[in-house]
């Protein structure tokens, strides 16, 4: 968000002489009041007043006269304008309260209070409790620094509104330098309280252990020098380059295709010598419970990561054990459910992974060269708490792993089937080859799925999109509305002024419907039983990325073009493949709940009832860019299937980035699932897990393909087409 207000002209009020001691002028939430020594780089009087700017009253911060400046809004044109830099600080200062406004609902307060937010000051754009403290505590003693973590501002507290004010006036614009030789420059706001909503506590996950000095620095030392990073000749083990780390592999190779190993060929040499005594020594104090015969070695220059992911369950015991050498970092461990829990890991500390946390938890390292820690000295491993009060920045180094297992002999019979490659009943669907296999996939795949969650999905959709209700509050009154696919009916009474009617596939979806009194049927897109040309305007919001094919998604918009009068206009949202788009993460991908149960609906279809984290990135093994849609690819002969044939649909890990189109997202069903009995992924069979899980069909759109999609119709035109936190959408006109 760019906001860049322009200063038409400046209404002159008065000059005053300042005293000492009384009280400062500072930014008003309306206008723009401008004092020099609140803006240091705003110390040209003559500048402001030839472009119309005369002093403001009550502006006291010297004996001598020194005029501070308003800004109003008025007709008049002046000759002169700020120059580049003056302006520059000016946007800055209003972006960070309109930032903190709109993301954060904090609001700033043009009068002195002890609390002030700093901009650019925070660890999300890389400044350390160490570097800020410093700098704050020039005007007096910081009563608390609030810095909550991957946010670009914090929140500082005084002693005194007086050694606030001196804050406000003497580090407004003040420019630092962080760890990586980057200048910043710090904006300066008050807030009537510093505070932070904190997210509960948290446990480690069942099974999980660190031990700390599980070897002497001396080992650590011997352990990273036996690793030959150059290229091995007598191939008795396997060393490769990957994208963003070094990896060398012992006893047997893991390969990355398959994520499985081959039994049947061991590599020669088997584990390091010098590992025999230390996997011993663990084992006799109980930390292990199997001598591992399979090693890998990973190191990871600063930035680098592993994306987030479960070792296969098929190709190793229960146990998984890693040593860090080298440098401390912290793995972030993911529940199915969305529940992400950061765990710092030191210098030479032993992960244990058994049970839940190694079957059912993911786990992965995000690429960054920063790691948000606990600043306190006494803590050094577990879990990185949301005391904000405590954390700082820890610069990462280079990180060496050694990652040892016991390679699987037989079939893997844990306790968590459905993420269980040993004891899934059946594979994935294949991409449908007909009309025939698209109707099955959608009726097994998203008909019979939103039948089996309808209670748990509506109460997670509860908060209409704003340019949704934008579009809706904007239809002429009296306008007759269809909300083709109307879920629970959120958005059939944003407008009281307009006769909406809502239908949708899911006949418990419309029951809830008609319990909130408004007025739906049960009927499939592709045929709505509605007059043609007896709709004023209609809305398509998450519906048609279910559809199968690229002939059913173009169907479906031409029914909703059916349905329209001649002028009628259509609102169509779809999922989008390009969830970070312009540099930005989707809030699909970015933002956290604050508690299990909660959910704040964040895309036209959110896929679950998760928390909102920041995922890792994938940094490996992603599919190849591909050109943009064009007309022909919706028309006969076109790309209306996939390539690759009999392809099996790959199950989409949640608040991740999309690397197919065609995936099923699986939905963790909460509560009584209202049926006898649970659901399974695939097919029938038996489930020992209380929240069963579902998964639904979707084909994520790319930029510029619902566009395309739409231009094969006759008689429509696209007024416009946008971008909205991970969702394509278009506005249609009948014509």
């Amino acid at each position: 968000m760019k906001i860049r207000p322009k200063v038409k002209s400046l209404k002159p009020l008065h000059t005053v002489t300042r005293q000492p001691g009384t009280a400062t002028p500072y930014l008003a939430t309306t206008s723009h009041t401008f004092c020099p020594k609140s803006y240091p780089l705003l110390s040209r009087p003559d500048l402001l007043l030839t472009f119309g700017v005369s002093p403001v009253s009550e502006c006291h911060h010297q004996p001598e006269t020194l005029p501070c400046y308003t800004a109003m809004d008025s007709n008049h044109q002046s000759n002169y304008k700020l120059n580049k830099t003056e302006k520059k600080f000016l946007r800055k200062q209003i972006k960070a309260r309109h930032t903190l406004l709109r993301h954060e609902g904090i609001e700033t307060v043009s009068y002195a209070t002890q609390s002030l937010v700093v901009a650019n000051g925070g660890l999300g754009n890389g400044v350390s409790r160490n570097q800020l403290l410093p700098v704050l505590e020039t005007c007096g003693p910081v009563d608390a620094l609030l810095m909550p973590p991957n946010k670009p501002y914090s929140f500082v507290s005084y002693k005194t509104a007086e050694e606030s004010k001196k804050a406000y006036v003497t580090l407004n614009g003040k420019e630092i330098v962080d760890d990586l030789g980057q200048k910043i420059i710090l904006y300066f706001n008050f807030v009537e309280k510093a505070q932070w909503k904190e997210l509960g506590l948290q446990a480690l996950p069942p099974g999980l252990m660190v031990v700390e000095e599980i070897i002497s620095s001396e080992d650590e030392k011997m352990l990273l020098e036996s690793i030959n990073w150059t290229e091995d000749t007598g191939n008795q083990n396997v060393q490769k380059s990957l994208k963003h780390r070094r990896v060398k592999h012992f006893g047997y190779e893991f390969h990355y295709e398959n994520n499985n190993v081959d039994r049947g060929k061991p590599l020669p040499g088997g584990l390091p010598d010098i590992c025999d005594s230390i996997l011993e020594k663990w084992l006799k104090e109980g930390h292990i419970k199997h001598k591992p015969d399979q090693l890998t070695v990973n190191q990871y220059e600063p930035g680098h990561g592993i994306p987030a992911h479960i070792d296969t369950h098929s190709a190793f015991e229960d146990e998984i054990v890693s040593l860090s050498l080298g440098s401390e970092v912290v793995m972030d461990f993911k529940h199915p459910d969305g529940i992400t829990v950061p765990v710092m890991l030191p210098c030479r500390s032993l992960l244990v992974m058994t049970g839940e946390s190694r079957y059912l938890w993911t786990h992965g390292i995000t690429p960054r060269k920063f790691d948000t820690v606990q600043a306190s000295k006494g803590h050094k491993s577990g879990i990185i708490t949301s005391d904000v009060g405590d954390l700082t920045l820890s610069k990462r180094g280079i990180r060496t792993s050694f990652t040892f297992r016991k390679v699987r002999q037989t079939p893997c019979n844990c306790s968590y089937p459905l993420v269980c490659d040993s004891q899934m009943k059946a594979t994935p669907p294949s991409f449908p080859e007909s009309k025939r296999e698209a109707s099955q996939l959608e009726q097994e795949y998203v008909h019979r799925v939103y039948e089996e969650i309808a209670g748990h999905f509506s109460s997670t959709r509860h908060t209409p999109w704003p340019h949704v209700v934008e579009f809706l509050k904007a239809l002429p009154h009296g306008s007759l509305v269809a909300d083709v696919g109307c879920g629970n009916g959120k958005y059939l009474g944003i407008n009281k002024e307009l006769y909406m009617i809502g239908c949708d596939r899911s006949q418990s979806l419309v029951d809830i419907c008609r319990e909130r009194h408004f007025q739906a049927f049960v009927c499939d897109a592709l045929a709505v039983p509605i007059r043609g040309g007896a709709c004023d305007a209609c809305v398509s919001i998450a519906v048609i990325h279910h559809f199968a094919t690229a002939e059913r998604r173009v169907a479906a918009l031409q029914e909703l073009v059916r349905l329209l009068r001649p002028g009628g206009k259509a609102l169509v949202y779809v999922w989008a493949m390009e969830q970070e788009y312009n540099k930005k993460k989707s809030k699909y991908l970015r933002e956290n709940r604050m508690s299990q149960g909660k959910e704040e609906e964040v895309s036209s279809d959110t896929p679950g009832p998760e928390l909102l984290v920041e995922q890792l990135p994938d940094t490996g093994h992603k599919e190849p860019a591909c050109r943009m849609p064009s007309i022909s690819d919706f028309q006969e002969g076109g790309r209306n299937s996939r390539e690759v044939t009999n392809s099996k649909l790959p199950v989409h890990t949640n608040r991740t980035s999309f690397h197919s189109q065609d995936v099923l997202v699986p939905w963790h069903l909460k509560g009584n699932p209202g049926k006898d009995k649970p659901a399974e992924p695939f097919g029938p069979g038996g489930s020992h897990d209380p929240s069963p899980v579902f998964h639904r069909f979707y084909h994520v759109f790319r930029e510029g393909e619902l566009e395309a999609a739409c231009q094969t119709l006759s008689n429509v035109r696209v007024l416009r087409s946008y971008y909205d936190q991970g969702n394509w959408c278009v506005i249609l006109e009948k014509v």
